[in-house]
Formats: C-alpha cells, sequence, structure tokens
C-alpha cells in the first residue's frame, strides 16, 4: 500500500488572514515548567538541575482557528438552523467515523480559473473520466490552488462550487466533498462582486448554505491532489479532530492506494 499526504501544514510563518501564533518551550524550559506545575499542583519540589542534561520535554502552544490548515467543516459550521432533521445541525464531534474513510474520486478542475465551477463543468470531468462518484464516495476537486499556498493569493485566486454543482454532488450521495482551496465557495471578493452586479442572493456562499438544507461536511485546503495516479481506485482518510461543540477539526488527510 502507497500512502499519499493530503494534507496542508500548519505553519505560523504562512499568510493567513486569522495569523497562527506557535510558542515553543525549549526541553530546557520544560523543565522548569514541569517542575513549577508540580510544585503548584501536587506539592511536589524537585530541581530540574537533577533530569539528564537538565532537560525535560518540549511543549508547544498555538492559537489557530480550526479553519486553519487542512480541516473538515461540520453541518453546524453553515448555520444554526436547518431544514433536514430536527433541526439543529451536528457538530464535528458528533458526525458519524465512516464518513471519513471510503473510497475516493479527484476531479481535475485545475482548468477552472477564478469563480465559481457550475454543474456543466462537473458533468464534462465525469464524462471524461468514464463514471460517476458512488454513494458515500469522497470526491475531491483539484483546482491547482494549494500551489499557492502560504502566499495571499492563495485566498483570492481559487475556484469554488456554485450552488447546483453542490447539489449533484450531494444527489449522487457524496457526504464529503473536499477542495485543495481556500474555501469550498469562490474566493469572498468574487462573490460579493456578483452579489452587486446581479442583487442575487444565491451566489453569497451557496456551497456552504447547500448544508443548511443539505447533511454533508467539507474537506477544505487539501493538498497534492495533483499526485493521485488516477481519478479513482483509492481511499481516502480524513478523520476529523474530536473538538467539542466545534464546526470544524482538522484533519491529516491520506490517500490510501493499492500497489
Amino acid at each position: 500500500m502507497r500512502l499519499i499526504d493530503l494534507s496542508s501544514a500548519i505553519d505560523a510563518s504562512s499568510a493567513e488572514p486569522d495569523p497562527v501564533v506557535h510558542k515553543m518551550l525549549t526541553p530546557r524550559e520544560g523543565a522548569e515548567h514541569m517542575c513549577a506545575e508540580m510544585r503548584k499542583h501536587f506539592g511536589i519540589d524537585f530541581d530540574p538541575h537533577e533530569l539528564p542534561d537538565g532537560e525535560f520535554l518540549s511543549l508547544d502552544r498555538l492559537s489557530l482557528t480550526s479553519h486553519t490548515g487542512t480541516h473538515v467543516d461540520a453541518p453546524s459550521h453553515y448555520g444554526s438552523r436547518t431544514t433536514y432533521g430536527d433541526g439543529t445541525p451536528r457538530h464535528i464531534d458528533s458526525m458519524p467515523l465512516d464518513w471519513f474513510f471510503r473510497p475516493g474520486m479527484v476531479l481535475d478542475l485545475t482548468d477552472a480559473g477564478t469563480g465559481v465551477i457550475d454543474v456543466a463543468r462537473i458533468e464534462k470531468e465525469f464524462a471524461r473520466i468514464g463514471r460517476r462518484p458512488d454513494r458515500m464516495d469522497i470526491v475531491l476537486l483539484h483546482t491547482g490552488a494549494d500551489a499557492r499556498a502560504g502566499t495571499p493569493e492563495y485566498f483570492t485566486r481559487f475556484a469554488g462550487l456554485d450552488g447546483p454543482a453542490t447539489r449533484l454532488l450531494l444527489d449522487l450521495g457524496v457526504r464529503v466533498i473536499g477542495t485543495d482551496a481556500f474555501s469550498l465557495d469562490a474566493p469572498f471578493g468574487d462573490i460579493i462582486d456578483r452579489y452587486r452586479r446581479t442583487g442575487d442572493r444565491s451566489v453569497l456562499w451557496p456551497a456552504h448554505m447547500v448544508g443548511r438544507e443539505r447533511e454533508y461536511c467539507q474537506i477544505e485546503r487539501l493538498a497534492n491532489l495533483g499526485e493521485l495516479p488516477a481519478p479513482y481506485g483509492f481511499r481516502v482518510a480524513c478523520f476529523p479532530i474530536r473538538i467539542a461543540g466545534a464546526g470544524a477539526g482538522w484533519t491529516r488527510a491520506v490517500a490510501l492506494i493499492d500497489d
């Protein structure tokens, strides 16, 4: 079995709308921290110099959103109420695990440019590869946006699904849709420009808004989709971190290929 990492790193040195703050205690600082914490919480005195080399363990502290790096959006991210089920969307810690280990299909949409991907473009790709996704397949959109990851352009130059294209995939039984772009929707500037020109509210983040009427999850900020050797015939593992009550959770998404 061959593994392909489909995840982008969480990197405090990269451009982010919400900057990542990464502070690290060195092993020496970790020793001093551990001894201070033992004294405070357990009444135990211990001299850090007694440790080998006077060091204990390093410790990383990060401040970031759950939408930084490769992550899975939960239904509760899309709004507080739904028109399906009992009207209450599920958080990321309540999603069924079997959604996130499934056969995968990657669609080559690298010619899409900046803006929206419509039904016609999705159908064209289905015709090219000679099949549609099966129910519960994980569909990955290869837009090529990950080539700009770490730069400001990553957040302004990419393509996202429109509402009908999102519904098409959900009608086929897909419950997890992934993209290598910043968002499954088009860039903010593109959306607002089209809304101001048309006054049509259906252009306002339609891929996300569909999640208020249909239960599904998005994987955003994937990477390396171009390394997948075929459009299908692989599995995807993308289990989200279980953050209680959260609208998203980070994932180390991986493709598994049987050679």
